[in-house]
């Protein structure tokens, strides 16, 4: 049943949302189609339920060849690739708004593990890649709440690929194996309130407070002693 109700969930908040949003997501379009590159999405090649690959959505934010260019799939604060209307894009989050369009198909949910590339999903252990292989990816979720400015902390880093591989990568695969053990409509709408409550509170806690068991790490500190032992 759970399934049913969250497809169903997704259908109908995925088509509001997107004609609710059209004001919106057209001038985006129009600009991005004005400046920059000249291109408005970006689709690139994520790993999704069962572990088969599908095009993701996104509004276009850096230089087409940003993969290939300094840190790869790894952004930073103030990145150079980022194109300056795509870092307002980023900072609002309004560049993830097409996936709308992948949750109204059926290859994302509203709800789930952030979609990888398979290059960041090859180095997750067997144990978290069966957890995520069984669940939709989603346009939020644990991951994108407790890493709202995962940029921000890997550029604090030194060597922060690194950083990103060692510390940021093996965290996030323990959330979404909590997410797994714990996913329900309940969790689910709680991750949604959650989504929208760091937008307008960044530095608040309050998802610890809302699921006291989540596993919990110090990114703060987690860079200082990085750095300490780096240098």
């Amino acid at each position: 049943m759970y399934l049913f109700f969250k497809r169903l969930f997704d259908i109908f908040l995925s088509f509001i949302a997107l004609v609710c949003l059209s004001w919106l997501l057209i001038p985006i379009a129009i600009i991005l189609l004005l400046t920059g590159e000249h291109y408005v999405f970006y689709f690139q090649e994520r790993i999704g339920k069962g572990g088969k690959p599908f095009n993701v959505w996104k509004f276009a934010t850096m230089l087409k060849n940003s993969p290939n260019i300094g840190t790869g799939t790894t952004t930073l604060r103030n990145d150079p690739r980022v194109l300056p209307f795509g870092k307002f894009l980023r900072m609002t989050k309004l560049n993830e708004l097409p996936q709308l369009i992948n949750i109204l198909i059926g290859n994302m949910s509203i709800i789930g593990p952030r979609p990888m590339v398979k290059k960041s999903w090859d180095k997750y252990s067997d144990e978290v890649k069966a957890c995520i292989s069984k669940v939709k990816p989603g346009l939020s979720g644990i991951g994108s709440v407790i890493f709202r400015d995962e940029e921000y902390y890997i550029s604090l880093a030194k060597e922060p690929v690194k950083f990103a591989e060692q510390i940021i990568h093996p965290h996030k695969g323990n959330l979404e194996i909590w997410y797994y053990k714990n996913r329900s409509l309940y969790v689910d709408f709680m991750i949604i309130f959650l989504t929208c409550w760091v937008i307008l509170f960044p530095k608040s806690n309050l998802i610890y407070k809302v699921f006291p068991t989540l596993p919990r790490k110090d990114l703060q500190e987690e860079v200082k002693i990085w750095n300490e032992k780096n240098v």
